[in-house]
């Protein structure tokens, strides 16, 4: 195995982030074959060295994927000193230190991808892979097809122009709006924020896909693991083998959509053979949640 720096190697052990394994060689509770570690950097060769800490041999975690369909008022946080209801307190039985792929804020909900494989979650979340995700949102408003090409294009923030976006207008009603949206990199809150600035006010947003993941028929609140097949797919995107595939390029051709009210706490679904309106391929999505 390659040489790696302690802390990280700890950290995948379950031993707490990185920087409170950093703390433990301060404190001068870890040893490598058989001498006590106190100063930083420390490099160590997993396959070979013997490391301790408190005295214990530290044994690598086996390294575990689930999929979390996230309720709202649920926080992607590690630790909340205010004793709020985070995602991974809702993977009962499951003893491995385990934390979020990227984050959902806690207005929104969906998929919400959970490991302990630091090494995916870095992949899975750089831009450089720009691996899809799905979100379907209700804002206030009808919107009008100039509004979606803005959100197309980007808009103008804060901090810049967003990246263009992948949007397609599902039901269009007198006072509210549903969309799909895809985007390749993720940003705080951008998509509630460009739909502001848009003047929607975003009122549910879920993610509905991560990459090749999908919540599927999984109730809000509950759990799995992923099925091989899944990782396996999972893996080879954050490889950089198999690039995500785009979605398909659609001209930009406004239609009546349908104003058929959705059932009371339910998303719509497209009706067969009904095409989406106002879709357009662009070189990369937006970024946000």
């Amino acid at each position: 195995m390659p040489i790696e720096r302690v802390q990280k190697v700890l950290a995948a052990a379950g031993f707490g982030s990185r920087r409170a394994c950093e703390q433990l060689v301060v404190e001068g509770r870890v040893s490598v074959n058989g001498e006590i570690a106190r100063n930083l950097p420390v490099l160590v060769d997993p396959a070979t060295d013997r490391i301790l800490v408190d005295g214990k041999p530290v044994r690598p975690e086996k390294k575990v994927y689930f999929i979390l369909h996230k309720p709202k008022d649920v926080f992607c946080t590690a630790a909340d000193p205010d004793g709020r209801k985070r995602a991974i307190d809702f993977l009962r039985g499951v003893p491995e230190r385990i934390f979020p792929v990227g984050r959902l804020d806690a207005d929104s909900t969906g998929l919400l991808l959970l490991t302990n494989d630091g090494d995916l979650t870095q992949r899975l979340t750089h831009p450089r892979f720009g691996v899809p995700q799905t979100y379907r949102a209700e804002v206030a408003g009808r919107m009008d097809d100039n509004a979606l090409q803005r959100m197309q294009q980007g808009v103008w923030l804060a901090e810049g122009k967003s990246n263009p976006a992948e949007a397609t207008i599902i039901y269009r009603r007198s006072q509210s709006t549903i969309i799909e949206i895809i985007i390749r990199e993720s940003r705080n809150r951008e998509i509630r924020r460009v739909l502001a600035k848009l003047g929607h006010k975003v009122y549910r947003l879920t993610r509905i896909k991560f990459g090749n993941l999908s919540l599927k028929t999984l109730p809000i609140g509950a759990f799995r693991p992923l099925r091989p097949e899944e990782l396996k797919a999972l893996l080879r995107i954050a490889s950089g083998v198999t690039p995500p595939p785009a979605p398909a390029a659609r001209s930009f051709r406004p239609r009546p959509a349908s104003t058929a009210r959705p059932a009371r706490g339910r998303w719509p679904a497209r009706a067969a053979g009904d095409k989406p309106q106002g879709r357009r391929r662009s070189s990369r999505a937006s970024s946000g949640r």
